[in-house]
């Protein structure tokens, strides 16, 4: 006899379908979580760099380093060409204002000197013969001209003599009219000859002053001359040490040749290069500092050159008070260039998020201080050590500055402890 068999319920026979399609649901489920729920990362405490926001002194400055150089380097040049014959001093010599640097040899030269002393002889010589001429000359027109005076007063006298004898009687009418027209005559005589001894004295005095002209010209060719000998010997234009000599002995050179530098060393300056970033920032004046063994020295930008090379701009600053110990050439400092005056903001310290993220955002911890999540901010101004944050966070918020090459773009950080 056959036994029937009992039907098995749905749930039994469709077991491994319904655990197939819970399974699919609850994976769809779980990524539809995964997809809304922020991303997180578990981050090391100590793989992390965290600073509190606070509003605080932010003082912008730029922060470069410069390398001392000499407050002037002269270029020497030579005042005339020749052969240097001999170099009385080498490359690094301190030398004094007016010390020998070398000495230059020119025969031409000398025999032109030589005939400018003897042309400048003949001339003075010349020059005595004509002022002894002139003298006298001045003294034979000084007595022609007391001759006339006397002359015209010896006219005056006997005409007054005339008319005193016609009042008397003694003389004519016929007398007195002959006497007046030779008066009249004689005296207009007289006064012409003075007139022309004026101006015989004046032609002289003219004549004098043109051949003195002449020979102060002449004395300051004789000048130029002598100073044409002393330009064969090149010599230090100030205090300082000599950095090069171009030439040896032998060579030939021509006039205004650069034969050397001397670095003027009673006072430094420090030279820099700053990025084309702050070319509209930087002006003369401008003051900076230089810390040195615990000690700060003052600075203050004395030359700023606008041409930009290799995007950037070169800077010379000069102390404005005591300088380092044992300043040399050649030495690096670093200089902090003040852009402004201090001011109160919210500030946070420099790390790599402003590199990450461009300043837009930033990772702030809860107040459980093991989750971060990001807040969007916005950066002001910056110097070597601070952010100034114009936005986006408040007194005293913690937030995450370095480590950011390890986040990705998650929204939340969460911190462990260093040993999990």
């Amino acid at each position: 006899m056959d036994i029937k068999l009992q039907k098995k319920p749905w749930y039994i026979r469709y077991r491994y379908h319904i655990m197939a399609g819970a399974a699919i649901i609850a994976l769809v489920v779980y990524s539809i979580c995964l997809a809304f729920a922020p991303q997180q990362m578990l981050i090391k405490e100590q793989n992390i760099i965290v600073d509190t926001a606070r509003n605080d002194k932010f003082h912008e400055y730029v922060d470069v380093e410069g390398i001392v150089q000499p407050i002037m380097t002269i270029k020497i040049n030579t005042l005339e060409g020749g052969t240097v014959e001999r170099i009385m001093a080498e490359d690094g010599t301190m030398l004094h204002k007016g010390d020998t640097i070398l000495i230059i040899s020119n025969p031409d030269l000398l025999h032109d000197i030589d005939d400018e002393e003897d042309t400048w002889a003949n001339q003075q010589r010349l020059f005595r013969e004509q002022e002894i001429e002139m003298q006298q000359k001045s003294i034979t027109l000084h007595e022609q001209t007391l001759d006339a005076r006397h002359e015209l007063a010896s006219l005056d006298k006997n005409m007054q003599v005339s008319r005193e004898e016609y009042r008397m009687g003694i003389k004519s009418k016929a007398e007195m009219e002959m006497a007046e027209e030779d008066y009249k005559y004689r005296k207009e005589k007289t006064m012409l000859r003075m007139k022309s001894l004026a101006h015989d004295s004046v032609a002289t005095q003219i004549k004098r002053e043109l051949m003195n002209a002449q020979k102060v010209q002449h004395d300051k060719k004789r000048i130029r001359a002598e100073q044409r000998t002393k330009g064969l010997v090149v010599t230090a234009p100030a205090d300082g040490q000599l950095s090069y000599v171009r030439v040896t002995v032998g060579d030939r050179v021509a006039a205004s040749t650069t034969i050397g530098e001397l670095k003027v060393l009673s006072k430094y300056k420090i030279h820099t290069t700053m990025s084309e970033y702050y070319m509209d920032r930087i002006a003369p004046n401008l003051p900076a500092t230089v810390k040195y063994q615990d000690n700060s020295y003052p600075l203050r930008i004395s030359r700023v050159v606008p041409e930009v090379k290799d995007r950037g701009f070169d800077v010379d600053l000069v102390f404005t008070g005591k300088m380092p110990q044992n300043m040399r050439v050649g030495k690096t400092f670093r200089v902090q260039i003040e852009l402004s005056k201090p001011e109160r903001a919210m500030i946070v310290k420099r790390g790599d998020f402003y590199q990450n993220t461009g300043g837009e955002w930033i990772y702030k911890l809860k107040a459980d201080g093991k989750t971060a999540v990001k807040v969007p901010i916005e950066i002001g101004r910056q110097n070597p050590q601070y952010y100034e944050v114009t936005s986006g966070l408040s007194d005293g918020d913690r937030v995450i500055v370095g480590g950011y090459e390890q986040f990705g773009d998650v929204e939340q950080i969460v911190l462990t402890d260093s040993g999990n």
